[in-house]
């Protein structure tokens, strides 16, 4: 099959196969290029029967090449360290069996590419590790990487001024099951369930039932988080003007008949715009996508944000969540923490032989919400604050007086600022004014995006936070070539998987110690269905003030944030609470402490119980027993499992 080509630049469809019986019909469908999985390190593993054996990748690649269409393999699930030396065999294995790409998640395996100088295929930035600005591309571009699966929620002519500025490939989701959750950047499955959305086992809690729950009243809301199927058939005029490159069709899981038809039909559609632009009928065939459909359509954030219309209500009620007909998971509480599974992390956190006898040195850091949490740090002399730039309503950012104000009052505790999750052109051009005028203030920043790290190791200590997902030794030592000095763990680490990763660092380490944590981060403002929905019921909050928001099931209620960039962040319902296994940490830790969910007098009890924790860990049982959750209880999130 010959390349398509738009006025000079190459035009890609990307079909998706989930298994060899698949493939075998694809491979001589309408595209130009084809994705696949192997048998381990991809993002569905969580479905017997899909992925392909090492000699199908080999038989695949060759059908592929014999048609003259291009073979990409998904190597995009998070690696712990026990993966890694089964990951170095698998990328030899593809480099020499020739693979056209690999499309990656995890730095680590950047990282190993690069070490192996693996060079045989192209490296493509999954949608899962979220890129969302320019400075982000520039640093994946400097380390080998040509192509980039865009965020999810970048609308097409952002794509388009991050192409025509960087020059890279830019790769564009036009067909399939979405996400309401910003990539990378969903935790509620690892936490909860304790299989991680982020590495191939997601059991879809966005799609539960929850009702929404603010200011004392219950809205009908059914299911608030269950995104439409992204159609963009009838704007392939406008992907083209955008220069996306390559037209990926999502569906690794969806049945042979399905697949082919929607290759067919898209295939067809780009071909019949680049032979005639002028008479290209966007509509042929759009009734037909529709009456096959799996869920209701939507285009996403392609032309901006698109509010509650990007929620699905096709199959509410039925069961029918998912291309195969059936539910994954069902609402389910948040583990709770039991003496047995205090005994089994702590075997697991306990070093086999210690290497250092003498004291542990521990320290501790606060994420403040305002000026009076601040303050109260300073006066407890804690280590590290971390002064959020995303502010949750209706708390206002630290102004710059009162910062002043907070280093007089001490110079032991250094100050941090925690800059946005995701960060797009207009917040880097605030953030680079901002730190240009303030950045004195500061020792150092807690980043969140490889932008920020791009933009800002030269000038900051740099404290990497828990959502670039950093799970083994090599995802550390590429970050740290690049300036990150200090690292926080993931909190989907699980038991097993936390004491290795321990065991085996030798960077400075934070762990998030206390609070509910972040299980999803959105662009989807929940916000907006007590503004368009009439209240069904009084019903007051569990466990936070009625002015906030709180996604509930008949397991529990979620609280959910806005910040002043319309932002949510959903939360546990439960507190995580580290203090029955503090005393397992033999290597110097810092702990950091979640500060958003609580008053002063709350946070000042945590903190003062985590001081004498770590001033003498043999009281942490004594001190786990006397400390109340003002939360729906406590918690070791991911660590609950094996």
């Amino acid at each position: 099959m010959m390349p398509r080509y738009f006025n000079g630049r190459e035009i890609e469809l990307l079909a998706p196969s989930g298994n060899m019986d698949i493939f075998k019909q694809i491979v001589n469908a309408n595209c130009d290029a084809i994705y696949i999985g192997g048998k381990s390190l991809n993002m569905r593993m969580i479905r017997k029967g899909f992925n392909f054996s090492d000699e199908e990748i080999v038989e695949a690649t060759q059908m592929a090449h014999d048609r003259g269409k291009k073979l990409y393999v998904t190597v995009n699930s998070m690696l712990n360290d026990q993966e890694i030396n089964q990951a170095i065999d698998y990328l030899h294995f593809l480099n020499n069996t020739k693979v056209d790409g690999i499309i990656i998640q995890d730095l680590g395996i950047l990282q190993l590419c690069n070490e192996y100088k693996l060079d045989r295929f192209e490296i493509h930035a999954s949608v899962m590790m979220n890129v969302h600005n320019i400075d982000f591309v520039k640093h994946l571009q400097q380390s080998g990487v040509s192509r980039v699966v865009v965020s999810r929620e970048m609308d097409l002519q952002t794509a388009k001024h991050l192409q025509v500025e960087t020059g890279i490939e830019t790769e564009y989701f036009v067909h399939g099951d979405m996400c309401t959750v910003n990539g990378g950047n969903c935790y509620y499955s690892s936490l909860v369930l304790g299989n991680s959305s982020n590495r191939g086992r997601c059991f879809k809690p966005c799609r539960w039932a929850f009702e929404t729950k603010k200011d004392g009243y219950t809205y009908p809301t059914e299911y608030p988080l269950a995104a439409k199927d992204m159609n963009m058939y009838e704007h392939i005029p406008e992907l083209i003007e955008s220069r996306v490159q390559s037209f990926k069709i999502e569906g690794r899981m969806r049945d042979t008949d399905f697949i082919v038809n929607l290759v067919n039909t898209y295939g067809d559609a780009i071909d019949r715009y680049i032979a005639d632009p002028f008479s290209f009928d966007r509509n042929k065939k759009t009734d037909e996508l529709f009456e096959n459909r799996k869920r209701d359509f939507s285009t996403a954030y392609a032309f901006g944000n698109p509010g509650l219309d990007f929620i699905n209500r096709r199959y509410e009620g039925t069961g029918k969540f998912y291309s195969t007909g059936k539910m994954f998971s069902t609402p389910t509480e948040e583990p709770s923490i039991t003496n047995d599974l205090i005994n089994d992390v702590v075997s697991q956190l306990s070093e086999p032989e210690s290497s250092n006898p003498s004291p542990t040195k521990h320290r501790m850091s606060v994420k403040v919400k305002d000026y009076e949490q601040a303050k109260l740090c300073m006066e407890s002399s804690v280590d590290r604050i971390y002064i959020p730039s995303e502010v949750f309503y209706p708390n206002e950012m630290i102004s710059i007086d009162q910062l002043e104000h907070l280093r007089s009052l001490n110079s032991q505790t250094d100050i941090f600022l925690e800059l946005p999750q995701m960060m797009d052109e207009r917040q880097l051009e605030m953030t680079d004014q901002y730190l240009e005028t303030h950045g004195h203030l500061f020792k150092g920043l807690l980043v969140s995006n490889l932008g920020a790290i791009q933009k800002y190791a030269d000038r900051f200590q740099l404290v990497a936070n828990y959502n670039l997902n950093i799970f083994n030794q090599r995802a550390i030592s590429y970050y740290k070539d690049f300036g990150v000095e200090e690292f926080t763990v993931s909190i989907e680490s699980k038991r097993r998987e936390l004491g290795e990763f321990i065991h085996l660092s030798e960077e400075p380490l934070e762990i998030i110690a206390h609070g509910p944590l972040k299980a999803m981060y959105l662009d989807l403002n929940l916000y907006d269905n007590t503004h368009v929905l009439n209240p069904s019921e009084k019903s007051d909050n569990d466990h936070v003030e009625n002015d906030q928001l709180v996604l509930k099931t008949e397991k529990g209620e979620n609280p959910v944030y806005i910040d002043q960039f319309k932002k949510n962040h959903l939360y546990t319902a439960k507190e995580f609470n580290i203090l029955p296994i503090l005393g397992a940490f033999e290597k110097p830790i810092s702990f950091r402490i979640e500060g958003h969910a609580y008053n002063a007098d709350d946070l000042r009890e945590i903190i003062d119980t985590y001081q004498k924790a770590i001033a003498n860990p043999s009281q942490c049982d004594q001190l786990f027993e006397q400390l109340n959750s003002t939360k729906a209880g406590f918690t070791l999130g991911a660590l609950s499992f094996k």
